[in-house]
């Protein structure tokens, strides 16, 4: 059995979806030596969350973004988290919907993603940070 954990840090992205499995995959050359695994990425945010979908057209990046504004608005009257900015409660609950983690297989060294799939990073904050990712793959 191989195991691989890495902690990795993005550079900061403005709000929106992001397509980081390319960043993810160039951090991870050990995946090459397994025959089947699993890869977990975490995001260690609350503000920020994983998914896996369509990744060959970008309108589809910037429609999620606009039906989850739309799902989840700023300013709601009954937030009480507000301290942080009009921006944080709604980021809190767009992160819980989409969730923390992804797994993805790894079949011959490689993530085995469908041929229109990617994993994306959710940033719901105007000005989010850096977001930190902890990368564990397990395998044969």
């Amino acid at each position: 059995m191989i195991t691989v954990q890495k902690e990795i840090t993005l550079v900061p992205l403005p709000r929106g979806f992001h397509l980081i499995t390319a960043k993810i995959e160039s951090q991870l050359s050990e995946i090459r030596d397994m025959k089947a695994g699993i890869l977990q990425v975490f995001i260690k945010h609350t503000s920020a969350g994983l998914t896996i979908n369509e990744n060959a057209d970008p309108t589809v990046r910037s429609d999620f973004e606009s039906h989850f504004n739309v799902m989840v608005p700023e300013n709601s009257p009954y937030y009480r988290h507000t301290m942080e900015g009009p921006d944080d409660m709604p980021a809190h609950i767009k992160s819980s919907l989409l969730g923390s983690s992804v797994f993805v297989p790894i079949t011959n060294g490689r993530l085995n993603l469908g041929t229109w799939q990617g994993i994306y990073l959710c940033e719901h904050r105007d000005r989010g940070g850096s977001r930190k990712l902890v990368l564990t793959a397990w395998g044969t």
